[in-house]
C-alpha cells in the first residue's frame, strides 16, 4: 500500500482494455496500493459483458459523450455503410462464410506462428486472397475510389485479412493503375502498411519498414497535399491513427466488437467540406456491426453504419426540389457550350431564380444539402446518373455566393468543394 488518503484521483484512459486484470495485473496491484483512491476510467467503447465490465470496474458512468452529441456539436461525422459483395459478381462457393465462433489471428501472430496458425482461419484466408476474387476486388475498389475523387479530395485506407492478401491486392491495383506505384516512401500514390522480418518471401521485403518508415509515411498520408492516397493495412493504424480527411474505409477482413468500431471510427473525423465517412463492405460485416453497435448507445447505432440508400434517397429528394426551382428553364447546352457561353447559361439561370419569391435563398439551401448527399452517395448509379446536372447546379451556386451575399453563413460554411466535370 502507498497511500490510504481518500483525496486521490486515478485517471485510466482506454478504460476498455488492459484495465480489468484484477488477478496479478496493474490494475490489481493500483488497487492494493491506493485503496481509497478514485478511479475514473476514460473509454470511447464501453464494454458490458460478464468477463469484461467497464462500470464493474470504474462505477456507474459519469457522462456519456456518445457519437449522436458529437455529430452534433461538430466533432465527428456520421458513418455510413456500403455493401460491394454483390459487385463481385463471385459464385456463392466462392464467396467466404464467416463461422460465428471465428477467431482473427493477429498480425504478430501470423509473423511469429506461421506453422501454427488455425486451419479454420488459413481455409478463410485462402478463399478471401484467391486470385480471382483479388483481382475483382482490385478492380471494383480503383473505380469505387476514382468516382469518389471526382467529387470529394481525400484518403482511403483497405483493410485486409492478411499480409499476404495485402501484398497481393496491392499488386493486382498497381497492374491495373502503374502509375500510382513508386518503390520510395516519399512517393507513389498507394503504400502497404505492414509489420514483418527477414525470414517473409522477398517480395514482401519493399513493404516491411521499421517504425520511423511507417511514421513518415503516416505523415504522407495524413497531409491533404501529398498524393498519398489509399494505404492498404491489416492491423496497422486500425487504432489512434487520426487522417482527418480519410473519407472511405474498404473492409475486406472479419472483425468484430469493439475492434470493429475503432476501425470504422478512422472515417468519422472533421475535415473542412467532408459530408461522412463511408464504410465499403467486401466481406460481410453487416451483422457483426450490428452486434457491436448493440453495445452501445442509442446514439451511436443512429450515427454509425447508416445505409448508404439514406443518402441516395436524400440526394434524390433534393435534386427533385431544386430541379422544380429551374422547371421551364433548359439548361441542358450548357455540358456542351463554350466556356464563355456556360457563363451566359449560369446568368441567365440566376435570373430565372431570382424571379421566384426567396429564389436565391431556397436555391442555395437546397443545393448545398444536394451537393452534401451527393457527395455520400457516389459511386452510387444513382448518382452518376445527375452527375453533369448536379456540376451545373454547384456552378450555379457558386456565382450565388460570389456575387451575392447570404445572411446567416458564411461562404466558406456554404460552399462546398464539390469539383465536377463540366
Amino acid at each position: 500500500m502507498l497511500s490510504e488518503r481518500r483525496n486521490i484521483v486515478v485517471i485510466a484512459d482506454e478504460a476498455h482494455r488492459s484495465q480489468y486484470d484484477f488477478i496479478d495485473g496493474f490494475a490489481r496491484h493500483m488497487r492494493d496500493a491506493l485503496p481509497n483512491a478514485s478511479f475514473i476510467g476514460f473509454t470511447g467503447t464501453p464494454i458490458e459483458k460478464a468477463d469484461r465490465n467497464t462500470p464493474a470496474v470504474f462505477g456507474n458512468y459519469i457522462d456519456i459523450y456518445d457519437i449522436e452529441k458529437a455529430v452534433h456539436d461538430g466533432a465527428t461525422v456520421r458513418i455510413f455503410y456500403e455493401s460491394r459483395l454483390a459487385k463481385l459478381e463471385l459464385k456463392p462457393e466462392e464467396r467466404p462464410k464467416i463461422d460465428p465462433e471465428f477467431e482473427d489471428v493477429t498480425e504478430g501472430e501470423e509473423i511469429e506462428k506461421k506453422e501454427k496458425l488455425k486451419s479454420k482461419w488459413a481455409r478463410l484466408e485462402a478463399l478471401v486472397g484467391s486470385e480471382k476474387r483479388i483481382r475483382n476486388i482490385a478492380r471494383d475498389i480503383i473505380n469505387h475510389f476514382e468516382e469518389r475523387l471526382k467529387v470529394l479530395d481525400g484518403k482511403a485506407m483497405i483493410v485486409c485479412m492478411s499480409r499476404r492478401i495485402c501484398v497481393d491486392l496491392h499488386n493486382e491495383i498497381i497492374k491495373l493503375r502503374p502509375e500510382w506505384y513508386h518503390k520510395d516512401d516519399d512517393k507513389g500514390f498507394i503504400k502497404v502498411v505492414m509489420t514483418g522480418s527477414a525470414s517473409d518471401p522477398a517480395s514482401w521485403q519493399e513493404h516491411i519498414r521499421n517504425k520511423q518508415r511507417r511514421r513518415d509515411i503516416g505523415d504522407r498520408m495524413r497531409d491533404p497535399n501529398e498524393l498519398l492516397k489509399i494505404v492498404i493495412v491489416r492491423d496497422m493504424w486500425l487504432t489512434g491513427f487520426d487522417v482527418k480527411n480519410l473519407h472511405t474505409m474498404y473492409i475486406d477482413k472479419p472483425m468484430r466488437g469493439h475492434g470493429l468500431i475503432q476501425a470504422i471510427a478512422r472515417v468519422n473525423r472533421v475535415f473542412k467540406d467532408k459530408p461522412g465517412g463511408l464504410v465499403v463492405d467486401y466481406i460481410g460485416i453487416a451483422d457483426e456491426l450490428k452486434k457491436a453497435l448493440a453495445e452501445y448507445t442509442e446514439g451511436d447505432r443512429k450515427e454509425v453504419g447508416i445505409q448508404q440508400e439514406e443518402a441516395v434517397a436524400l440526394m434524390l429528394e433534393k435534386y427533385e426540389i431544386v430541379s422544380a426551382l429551374l422547371e421551364g428553364f433548359n439548361y441542358k447546352n450548357f455540358f456542351k457550350a463554350a466556356p464563355k457561353d456556360k457563363m451566359s447559361t449560369i446568368a441567365s439561370a440566376m435570373d430565372y431564380i431570382l424571379a421566384q419569391k426567396d429564389g436565391k435563398e431556397r436555391f442555395v439551401k437546397y443545393t448545398t444539402e444536394l451537393l452534401w448527399a451527393f457527395a455520400l452517395s457516389v459511386p452510387n448509379e444513382e448518382a452518376l446518373k445527375i452527375r453533369d446536372d448536379v456540376g451545373f447546379l454547384q456552378a450555379v451556386k457558386s456565382q450565388f455566393i460570389k456575387n451575392t451575399t447570404t445572411t446567416g453563413k458564411t461562404q466558406e460554411e456554404l460552399d462546398t468543394a464539390i469539383s465536377q466535370r463540366q
